[in-house]
């Protein structure tokens, strides 16, 4: 999304350093591009976790490329929180995400694509345009977004077991739009906890609210 600032901290990084060395073989010895999808509730991590792991895997030589469920609204932010105001049913993976063509775009990487094209959310224009991304070269696709547990065609799946409690010193520094302390906001991430609270158990790796790494395997 553009506008959005990632700054990794160590413990993404650690995080990051403790997933590699579990799949580093298997995303080499597939010949297909791997996907992996890291989810986890509002301001848990994702983005910063999925380009960590992107960061390691490029010191071993292997390039990704990171998708973010948030360019896959609907409608751009502004128009989005207006519409969840209005429609108290408009909240969820299927609803208000586009998941049938991340699902797509995922399944042309998997494929050999040598591009894709995906939506690109602007949050400051409050717009939506098409990004072309260059696959050539690529071996790991990340997906990373809330739902993104639900995506089908995904080699290893990362949850980051941290809610909107543990969250909320990230969301502050964040700060889209004034939403810490929105009580209609609240609400909201109080229906996505209930929504993804059994995602976790679709984990190959979880990461705690401490950011320690858990191998399900």
């Amino acid at each position: 999304m553009k506008g959005d600032v990632i700054v990794l901290e160590e413990h993404h990084v650690r995080a990051a350093s403790a997933i590699v060395p579990h799949i580093r073989e298997a995303v080499e010895a597939k010949e297909a591009r791997y996907v992996i999808t890291v989810a986890g509730e509002s301001g848990s991590g994702k983005s910063e976790t999925g380009q960590a792991i992107a960061d390691n895997l490029a010191t071993y030589g292997i390039a990704s490329v990171l998708l973010g469920q948030d360019d896959y609204f609907v409608l751009p932010p502004k128009s989005n929180d207006a519409k969840r105001r209005e429609d108290d049913s408009w909240l969820g993976p299927h609803v208000e995400v586009r998941f049938d063509l991340l699902e797509q775009n995922l399944i042309d990487a998997i494929d050999g694509a040598d591009e894709i094209v995906k939506p690109l959310i602007d949050y400051d224009a409050n717009s939506v345009e098409d990004q072309t991304i260059d696959l050539r070269g690529v071996k790991v696709v990340i997906a990373e977004g809330t739902y993104t547990s639900l995506l089908k065609n995904v080699d290893t799946k990362v949850f980051i077991a941290r809610n909107r409690v543990d969250t909320l010193e990230h969301r502050q520094k964040r700060n889209r739009g004034n939403e810490v302390g929105d009580p209609f906001i609240e609400g909201v991430l109080k229906l996505e906890h209930k929504i993804i609270a059994g995602h976790k158990q679709l984990a190959d790796f979880v990461i705690t609210r401490e950011y320690d790494v858990i191998s399900i395997q």
